[in-house]
């Protein structure tokens, strides 16, 4: 069941976004207070759920956890980029 999970995070991190917080208490354990939370589903879905796992996994964010970390960050930045990319093609 976990695989799965992944696997949809990869390609819907939303869903897995609002599905953790309806069913689970996986994200209120590693954020404090839901503001940060709703900005990382808005903004950064998947560092917020590379975050959450970090944190729930290890406790802290070293090591190989920040590895994922900043490659969440590098892919939520090349999504916002790519659409852009996209968007800036289709004027031509």
């Amino acid at each position: 069941m976990p695989c799965l999970l992944a696997a949809v995070a990869f390609f819907f991190p939303r869903l897995v976004i609002i599905l953790l917080a309806i069913f689970s208490s996986y994200l209120s354990a590693a954020f404090n207070g839901w503001v940060v939370p709703l900005l990382g589903f808005l903004f950064l879905p998947y560092t917020t759920l590379a975050y959450a796992w970090a944190k729930n996994s290890h406790g802290a964010i070293d090591g190989w956890y920040l590895v994922v970390v900043i490659l969440a960050v590098l892919m939520d930045l090349g999504a916002m980029g790519g659409g852009a990319d996209a968007s800036r093609r289709s004027r031509r």
